[in-house]
Protein backbone atom coordinates (compact mmCIF):
# COMPACT_ATOMS: atom_id res chain seq x y z
CA UNK A 1 0.00 0.00 0.00
CA UNK A 2 1.27 3.26 -0.75
CA UNK A 3 0.89 6.34 1.77
CA UNK A 4 -1.08 8.66 1.00
CA UNK A 5 1.53 11.44 2.38
CA UNK A 6 4.63 11.61 0.94
CA UNK A 7 7.64 12.88 1.96
CA UNK A 8 9.57 15.35 -0.53
CA UNK A 9 13.07 16.86 -0.24
CA UNK A 10 14.80 18.48 -2.73
CA UNK A 11 18.41 17.18 -3.50
CA UNK A 12 20.53 19.42 -6.08
CA UNK A 13 21.71 16.20 -8.43
CA UNK A 14 24.90 18.14 -10.58
CA UNK A 15 24.59 17.83 -14.45
CA UNK A 16 27.27 15.06 -15.95
CA UNK A 17 29.60 16.44 -18.53
CA UNK A 18 27.41 15.39 -21.46
CA UNK A 19 24.28 17.18 -20.29
CA UNK A 20 26.47 20.20 -19.33
CA UNK A 21 27.81 20.39 -22.87
CA UNK A 22 23.76 19.87 -24.48
CA UNK A 23 22.72 22.31 -22.13
CA UNK A 24 25.30 24.78 -23.72
CA UNK A 25 24.77 23.73 -26.96
CA UNK A 26 21.19 24.40 -26.79
CA UNK A 27 21.40 27.65 -25.15
CA UNK A 28 23.48 28.76 -27.88
CA UNK A 29 21.18 27.77 -30.39
CA UNK A 30 18.10 29.31 -28.27
CA UNK A 31 20.48 32.88 -28.69
CA UNK A 32 21.28 32.52 -32.37
CA UNK A 33 17.07 31.47 -33.04
CA UNK A 34 15.63 34.51 -31.09
CA UNK A 35 18.34 36.68 -29.08
CA UNK A 36 15.77 39.25 -28.17
CA UNK A 37 13.86 36.43 -26.21
CA UNK A 38 17.05 35.04 -24.63
CA UNK A 39 17.71 38.30 -23.38
CA UNK A 40 14.37 38.76 -22.10
CA UNK A 41 14.82 35.19 -20.18
CA UNK A 42 18.36 35.98 -19.03
CA UNK A 43 16.49 39.55 -17.13
CA UNK A 44 14.12 37.78 -15.55
CA UNK A 45 16.28 36.48 -12.58
CA UNK A 46 15.75 37.64 -9.35
CA UNK A 47 18.34 40.39 -9.01
CA UNK A 48 20.31 41.19 -5.48
CA UNK A 49 18.22 43.19 -2.96
CA UNK A 50 15.12 42.63 -4.86
CA UNK A 51 13.62 40.91 -1.48
CA UNK A 52 14.51 44.25 -0.10
CA UNK A 53 12.88 46.31 -2.02
CA UNK A 54 9.48 44.14 -1.93
CA UNK A 55 9.72 44.39 1.66
CA UNK A 56 10.14 48.51 2.09
CA UNK A 57 7.89 48.71 -0.85
CA UNK A 58 5.17 46.85 1.46
CA UNK A 59 5.96 48.68 4.23
CA UNK A 60 4.98 51.48 2.20
CA UNK A 61 2.19 49.97 0.76
CA UNK A 62 0.69 49.23 4.54
CA UNK A 63 1.98 52.53 5.92
CA UNK A 64 -0.34 54.29 3.35
CA UNK A 65 -2.97 52.03 3.87
CA UNK A 66 -3.30 52.66 7.20
CA UNK A 67 -2.65 56.36 6.60
CA UNK A 68 -5.98 56.39 4.13
CA UNK A 69 -8.24 54.59 6.56
CA UNK A 70 -7.52 57.37 9.44
CA UNK A 71 -8.00 59.76 6.71
CA UNK A 72 -11.28 58.37 5.87
CA UNK A 73 -12.75 57.78 9.23
CA UNK A 74 -12.09 60.79 10.80
CA UNK A 75 -13.26 62.71 7.18
CA UNK A 76 -10.13 64.51 6.91
CA UNK A 77 -9.47 64.51 2.54
CA UNK A 78 -5.65 65.49 3.16
CA UNK A 79 -4.95 62.63 5.04
CA UNK A 80 -6.70 60.34 2.73
CA UNK A 81 -5.24 61.79 -0.06
CA UNK A 82 -1.52 61.44 1.42
CA UNK A 83 -2.39 57.89 2.82
CA UNK A 84 -3.13 57.08 -1.10
CA UNK A 85 0.06 58.70 -2.24
CA UNK A 86 2.23 56.74 0.52
CA UNK A 87 0.83 53.64 -1.07
CA UNK A 88 1.31 54.38 -4.82
CA UNK A 89 5.52 55.13 -3.80
CA UNK A 90 5.70 52.17 -2.00
CA UNK A 91 4.05 50.24 -5.06
CA UNK A 92 6.44 51.99 -7.74
CA UNK A 93 9.71 51.69 -5.20
CA UNK A 94 8.32 47.97 -4.72
CA UNK A 95 7.99 47.12 -8.47
CA UNK A 96 10.92 49.49 -9.87
CA UNK A 97 14.65 48.45 -10.31
CA UNK A 98 17.76 49.87 -10.05
CA UNK A 99 18.96 48.83 -13.34
CA UNK A 100 18.99 51.59 -15.85
CA UNK A 101 18.93 50.53 -19.23
CA UNK A 102 20.83 47.10 -20.91
CA UNK A 103 24.14 45.66 -19.40
CA UNK A 104 24.50 43.55 -22.59
CA UNK A 105 23.34 42.43 -25.92
CA UNK A 106 23.36 39.00 -27.26
CA UNK A 107 24.59 38.70 -30.62
CA UNK A 108 23.86 36.05 -33.27
CA UNK A 109 26.90 33.63 -31.55
CA UNK A 110 25.06 34.21 -27.95
CA UNK A 111 27.49 35.72 -26.59
CA UNK A 112 27.02 38.68 -24.65
CA UNK A 113 28.71 42.16 -25.36
CA UNK A 114 28.49 45.48 -23.51
CA UNK A 115 26.20 47.86 -25.10
CA UNK A 116 28.27 50.58 -27.26
CA UNK A 117 28.56 53.55 -25.68
CA UNK A 118 26.86 56.28 -28.26
CA UNK A 119 27.72 60.34 -28.43
CA UNK A 120 25.01 62.01 -29.34
CA UNK A 121 25.49 64.02 -32.23
CA UNK A 122 23.71 67.40 -33.25
CA UNK A 123 22.34 65.47 -36.42
CA UNK A 124 18.77 65.79 -36.90
CA UNK A 125 16.69 63.37 -36.62
CA UNK A 126 16.02 62.34 -39.79
CA UNK A 127 19.93 62.00 -40.20
CA UNK A 128 19.70 59.73 -37.37
CA UNK A 129 17.28 57.12 -38.69
CA UNK A 130 19.01 57.61 -42.11
CA UNK A 131 22.16 56.46 -40.41
CA UNK A 132 20.38 53.53 -38.24
CA UNK A 133 18.81 52.49 -41.37
CA UNK A 134 22.17 52.35 -43.19
CA UNK A 135 24.10 50.57 -40.57
CA UNK A 136 20.76 47.67 -40.50
CA UNK A 137 21.10 47.37 -44.43
CA UNK A 138 25.34 46.96 -43.70
CA UNK A 139 25.06 44.35 -41.14
CA UNK A 140 23.15 42.24 -43.83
Amino acid sequence: MWNDRCDRQEVEVPLSDNEQRLLEQMERALYAEDPKFASAMRGANRRPGAGRRLAIGGTGIVLGLVVLVFGVANNNIPIGVLGFVCMLGGTAYAVSSKRRGPVGVVNAAGAVRPPVKRNRSKASFMQRLEQRWDRRRDER
